[in-house]
């Protein structure tokens, strides 16, 4: 049995991971999704942590799954209680002292977006609908929405990643191949650059976790299984 703790991306809802944790459950895993209010501007990356930490609850052998935004969070953890590994699902890879605001910029993902969508025939003016939901079903929508929206506060976007290297745990970059916000090419150069690793890849668009839960569990049990 593997514990998951399930860090979200923007927003911080622990829903998100409303149709992975049974997946993970039916599977004999222990999963834990982190609530995070991001809309909060008292909070910075540091009290992302520390919400982390605290619904880890003393275990010192589970796996850290960051969606997006949440892979600012996740070394962060890291440094502070030990973990088996760090799973980057669809996410930011951060370079210490970098901020979430920054990151865009430094990695050029708004210009690879763009690129993508135009090689693809579409409109490359971002979307909500095109570029996070395109591939929900009725089901996963409901998921999705059945919590009220939240954003993360300007605090959090301006706040800087305060770890000094990568943590030496394994690591692990798992790709959904449909995203259309931080396509799979990009996420590939990034992960080398940033980590010098390659990615894994999963069928599914950018909320993967809610669109494929079932796909992103199979890899999940499978990086478990390498423990």
């Amino acid at each position: 049995m593997t514990t998951f703790v399930l860090i979200p991306g923007a927003g911080g809802n622990a829903g998100f991971w409303s149709r992975l944790v049974p997946e993970l459950e039916r599977r004999g895993h222990e999963a834990i999704p982190v609530d995070i209010q991001e809309d909060d501007p008292a909070l910075g990356l540091p009290e992302y942590a520390d919400i982390v930490v605290a619904a880890m609850d003393g275990r010192r052998d589970a796996v850290l799954v960051a969606q997006s935004l949440g892979g600012f969070t996740a070394p962060m953890v890291a440094d502070r209680v030990p973990v088996r590994m760090i799973v980057l699902l669809n996410a930011m890879i951060p370079l210490p002292g970098e901020t979430p605001n920054e990151w865009g910029d430094a990695t050029g993902s708004g210009a690879a977006r763009r690129a993508a969508d135009e090689a693809a025939g579409r409109d490359p003016e971002f979307d909500l609908e095109r570029h996070f939901f395109h591939d929900l079903s009725d089901e996963a929508r409901a998921a999705l929405f059945a919590n009220a929206p939240r954003q993360p506060s300007d605090t959090v976007m301006a706040d800087t990643c305060r770890f000094e290297r990568w943590p030496d745990v394994p690591t692990k970059v798992l790709v959904a191949d449909g995203d259309r916000l931080f396509p799979p090419d990009f996420q590939r150069r990034v992960a080398r650059e940033r980590l010098g690793m390659d990615v894994d890849l999963v069928p599914g668009g950018h909320l993967v976790a809610v669109s494929n839960p079932g796909a992103v569990v199979e890899r999940l049990a499978g990086y478990a299984a390498e423990l």
